[in-house]
């Protein structure tokens, strides 16, 4: 029982530290700002269960994935890292990003690329999944998969109480904690491609 819980705690910390709500939240705000509360909850929801989807198939299935469309970790890596740069970037230099648009149909794009993929469920994350149930029972599978749901709700949460947390916060530190999560996120896509590129050549 202990090793379970021992596990379990370590699994909660790999996914808090590639997943933090109060981390992910001014990126959640810079992607969605000029929308209402509805539409920000709509794409907070789709976001959630779109990244909660996606990696559960992974703990089941990911290596059988990899395999059928002939898709390595060093090319996941470098993709996912660009795609998380593209976005950082773009936060930093305060440009709105070419993904936001006030059609109703591009709100829901938002929400699966970037939020659910790659913020939510990006390279580091499918990755960490998939090594903590590498070789593991199904009662380990089945924490993998509980942990990483409970992860997912408190992202939604902190999306959901966005508006909140500016009126509380105030929206000038908002606008420079989102620069700063915008350098953030450009390092860390700069590091996964980084990390990509040495895998490759080994």
């Amino acid at each position: 029982m202990e090793n379970l819980i021992t596990y379990a705690l370590t699994v909660f910390m790999g996914f808090f530290a590639i997943m933090n709500p109060i981390a992910n939240t001014p990126i959640f705000l810079g992607l969605v700002e000029g929308e209402n509360r509805e539409s920000k909850k709509k794409v907070a929801k789709t976001a959630s269960i779109t990244a909660f989807i996606i990696v559960v198939v992974f703990v089941i299935a990911g290596k059988y994935i990899f395999e059928l469309f002939g898709i390595t970790i060093p090319a996941f890596k470098i993709t996912g890292g660009i795609l998380i740069f593209y976005v950082g970037f773009e936060m930093l230099m305060s440009q709105k990003s070419k993904i936001h648009s006030h059609d109703s149909k591009e709100k829901s794009n938002i929400a699966i690329s970037p939020l659910a993929i790659p913020i939510l469920a990006g390279p580091g994350t499918i990755i960490t999944a998939m090594n903590n149930v590498a070789n593991a029972s199904f009662v380990h599978i089945g924490i993998v998969i509980s942990i990483f749901g409970l992860m997912v709700f408190l992202n939604y949460l902190a999306f959901s109480l966005s508006d909140l947390i500016v009126k509380k916060v105030g929206s000038n530190l908002i606008s420079v904690i989102g620069k700063l999560m915008g350098l953030i996120l450009a390092i860390i896509g700069t590091g996964m491609v980084t990390e990509g590129i040495k895998l490759a050549f080994k």
